[in-house]
């Protein structure tokens, strides 16, 4: 059923935090039944005007209009009472809840439905009249990256969104199943609704959306119709030149050396007791980028936890720069020459309640200089986050303030500058981009292609398959829990690697333009190599 498209007006709305504005009188005006692309560097206040409009914070001074009436949000549920939602970058779900019951849980009484079966119903009537099918009674658990988002637009939908920000949506898909996702986000436009885009993919920005704002530092840098702008106009607004638009070159590796990580048959066990990841086996070289792709949720994060020593290995063997590591912990890892940017920076990489200052010496706080007799030199330990930020350009930080508040971008470079100022053969990134801004995501490529200029080894772990091709010398291709394809730089096929992420073809177009059919229902023998088949007649040979 199409409805009135709902128009969003913001005008010189202020929000500040320990005095400093994160969002500094901006204006934003979203028509109804249009596509808006908002874009900024990390920290230019996107997240900040995105919670203001769903209503997680309450702006300072400021106006939100919709359809010409002007609202206030008390809260997230006020926000939705008034037709919008924002789908979470981070999703928001109960794993061990069927989709149906995680729709339709929070709903007050008499707008929820009688009984979980008029839930699943309604769910599967709402799935095929937008296009983003799921199962109903399937749990959260069960689902892909990607069917799971769908659950987050749904839950939604179902509540009566007609404004829907959605918070970098593609940031863990495959390129299907990016379509699939715009898919269904031109349905929603076509039944009447508006949608706001965050997005720092500058080429899904320039594509999809009808026109596009631009934040910087927390104020307007500019509005264009997105048809009639080009990314270097985009550019220009977001950085103050066009030159952030290029990207950097990265060439081939000119000399690659021993061996500093190899993996042999590793199998690693998941949550829930079931296998994640089943016989892993690859090396990396010294001066060499191994890129593994996939979506998320095919053993990626269960195979990083166990190189790093945080998750046991159930069977095979790890070697750090020689050393035998299968059964080390991360201490023994790091000891060997493992330095580990993870994917998780606040849970994971960092102690989010902590100043910047604590954070840098987590590794080497009971060494000199940073502690004598077992008592800590707060002086030293400034001196070196001093010389660390200057050197990594973190910005946004005060002495004493937890890094918990800031920016995704900053909280990268941190735990760069942390990890890779100590000792180490090879560095293990894990998703080292998501949700940065261009400026930040390069400034991080940078670090990485330097290490493999310094003779080091990188194996690094992303779902943007852009960046996996950009950077890697061997691209490793993750379904399931295996390794199912392999590709060196000269052979590499995007279209097969895109096929291979998602599992849901069986049929993989070589180099050559020839066929090759894979049953990835099955755990493959050895690992495959797909820049090795050129013929249908060669892989049944």
């Amino acid at each position: 059923m199409t409805t009135e498209p709902s128009r969003l007006e913001v005008r010189s709305l202020t929000k500040s935090f320990y005095g400093v504005p994160a969002i500094d009188s901006v204006d934003f005006d979203l028509r109804g039944g249009e596509i808006h692309g908002l874009l900024g560097e990390n920290g230019a206040g996107k997240s900040t005007l995105c919670s203001v409009l769903s209503g997680l914070y309450r702006p300072d001074t400021g106006t939100v209009s919709i359809d010409g009436s002007p609202v206030q949000f008390r809260s997230p549920h006020d926000a939705a009472q008034h037709g919008i939602g924002m789908v979470y970058q981070h999703f928001r779900l109960v794993d061990s809840f069927t989709v149906a019951q995680n729709i339709v849980l929070g709903l007050r009484r008499g707008t929820r439905p009688k009984s979980i079966r008029q839930a699943e119903s309604m769910v599967g009537d709402l799935a095929d009249e937008y296009g983003l099918h799921v199962d109903p009674t399937a749990r959260i658990w069960q689902l892909s990256v990607g069917e799971q988002q769908r659950v987050e637009i749904l839950k939604q939908l179902f509540r009566g969104a007609q404004i829907l920000i959605l918070d970098e949506p593609t940031a863990v898909l495959a390129p299907q199943e990016t379509d699939r996702l715009f898919e269904a986000v031109s349905t929603m436009v076509g039944k009447g609704h508006s949608v706001v885009l965050v997005s720092h993919k500058m080429a899904e920005t320039m594509q999809y959306t009808d026109r596009l704002t631009v934040l910087q530092r927390g104020r307007n840098a500019g509005t264009a119709d997105t048809a009639n702008s080009t990314p270097a106009d985009v550019a220009k607004m977001m950085f103050g030149d066009s030159r952030a638009a290029d990207r950097r070159e990265v060439t081939t590796a000119a000399d690659v050396g021993e061996t500093v990580l190899s993996l042999s048959d590793v199998c690693v066990t998941g949550d829930s007791g079931l296998a994640a990841v089943t016989d892993a086996s690859f090396e990396v070289r010294r001066g060499q980028v191994v890129g593994v792709a996939g979506v998320a949720g095919n053993g990626q994060r269960e195979l990083q936890e166990a190189i790093a020593g945080l998750r046991p290995i159930a069977s095979g063997s790890l070697e750090v720069a020689g050393t035998d590591c299968t059964k080390t912990g991360p201490k023994g890892s790091a000891k060997a020459g493992l330095a580990f940017v993870p994917e998780d920076r606040l849970g994971v990489g960092l102690a989010p309640g902590l100043p910047l200052e604590h954070n840098m010496a987590l590794k080497n706080h009971d060494r000199s200089p940073h502690s004598r007799f077992g008592v800590l030199s707060s002086s030293a330990i400034a001196k070196t986050t001093k010389r660390l930020v200057e050197a990594f350009d973190v910005r946004g930080n005060r002495r004493g303030m937890r890094v918990s508040l800031m920016s995704g971008g900053n909280l990268q470079k941190a735990i760069l500058a942390r990890e890779l100022t100590e000792g180490h053969d090879v560095l293990l990134a894990a998703a080292p981009t998501r949700g940065l801004d261009m400026a930040a995501a390069e400034a991080v490529r940078a670090h990485i292609v330097d290490e493999r200029a310094a003779g080091r080894g990188v194996l690094v772990f992303s779902e943007d398959l852009d960046e996996i091709i950009h950077m890697s010398d061997v691209v490793l291709v993750m379904f399931k829990g295996q390794i199912v394809g392999s590709f060196t730089r000269e052979s590499l096929d995007v279209d097969a690697v895109g096929l291979l992420m998602t599992g849901s073809d069986p049929t993989v177009v070589s180099p050559s333009g020839s066929s090759i059919e894979i049953d990835l229902t099955e755990a493959p023998d050895e690992t495959l190599d797909v820049a090795t088949i050129s013929t249908a007649e060669e892989a049944t040979a």
